[in-house]
């Protein structure tokens, strides 16, 4: 039959071996299934993080807080996108190596230790900046010094280790010589905490997979140095700190100041949100306050973006007392 051709060939129609089967056309009105031909695979939809979730529904709950939850999903999408770039980074923590760092007080990270691509870096630091600027958190004058400064050959790394070494390793940091900040300190502070958080978070993972923080005695990251920026309640009853660096856990004592130490409960007052879910936990010594997370009580596990949000009426009441964060 001219015009049909076989697969693999470039005649007409082949020849059929003895004792073959011919198939036959379909009747007519009948549908027919071939199962030599694949069906088409539709790709299923990307499942959107829980957390991100989350924050939607903080927003249609309490409309009064639209602003900060755009500002976390924008910051939050950022950071998801960026590690899941990040390689895991080979972190081979001995058990001697970790009694030492819990009796000396000194974290484990290094900085050679992570997987940082300085390319990826610049990159997600004027992204954060963008973010930050366009919901007024970030004022356009030093937006657009950072900005130049991730711009300018090799300038950000110097910042970069300098701002992690003032955490992780006090004393190093102290005898290198970083130069004048091109910003306010808690300007880059803020900016590369964020930056960096990517980062800091895939080691992070990777540590409490292999590493056990029980005996950390200490208010500061055993990982990499940060203070923490909020706290959770578990099941057993213990308070884990989450740093603020790199979100990393740890147990400290819920009838302590995790900044200063002070252990006076007659000058640890607290309060409790309106469900009970949320904690604020003030120090009259050092001025400051934690606030934290009931998850045996709200369950679902503690998610940082989201609680951090949905807690920004505690927040004001400690500003309002005079207390800092």
């Amino acid at each position: 039959m001219p015009g049909i051709r076989s697969a693999g060939s470039g005649h007409g129609v082949s020849r059929l071996k003895p004792g073959a089967a011919v198939s036959r056309p379909p009747l007519a009105g009948c549908e027919c299934y071939n199962p030599t031909v694949p069906e088409a695979r539709t790709k299923s939809p990307r499942v959107e993080p829980r957390e991100l979730a989350e924050l939607k529904r903080l927003k249609q709950r309490q409309p009064e807080l639209a602003e900060a939850v755009d500002l976390h999903i924008a910051l939050f999408e950022l950071q998801h996108r960026v590690q899941g770039r990040v390689p895991t980074p080979w972190l081979d923590f001995a058990s001697d190596r970790l009694e030492a760092a819990c009796a000396s007080g000194r974290p484990l990270l290094r900085f050679e230790d992570i997987p940082l691509d300085w390319t990826d870096l610049r990159l997600v630091f004027r992204q954060t900046a963008d973010v930050l600027l366009r919901f007024g958190a970030l004022e356009p004058e030093h937006h657009r010094t950072l900005l130049a400064l991730s711009r300018a050959g090799n300038a950000l790394e110097p910042v970069v280790v300098h701002w992690f070494q003032a955490a992780a390793d006090p004393e190093r940091a102290a005898a290198r010589d970083a130069g004048k900040s091109p910003v306010p300190a808690e300007v880059l502070d803020q900016v590369l905490g964020l930056a960096m958080r990517p980062f800091l978070g895939r080691c992070a993972e990777v540590v409490q997979q292999q590493a056990d923080f029980g005996a950390w005695s200490h208010p500061r990251c055993p990982l990499c140095g940060g203070e923490p920026e909020f706290g959770v309640f578990t099941s057993t009853g213990d308070r884990l700190l989450i740093c603020g660096r790199c979100t990393a856990r740890w147990r400290f004592d819920a009838s302590a100041c995790p900044y200063c130490g002070n252990a006076d409960r007659s000058r640890l007052p607290s309060f409790s949100s309106g469900d009970g879910l949320y904690r604020l936990y003030l120090c009259d010594v050092c001025r400051r306050y934690l606030k934290a997370y009931d998850a045996p009580l709200g369950g679902r596990p503690v998610m940082l973006a989201l609680d951090s949000v949905a807690t920004l009426p505690l927040d004001a009441a400690a500003i309002q007392r005079g207390y800092g964060g």
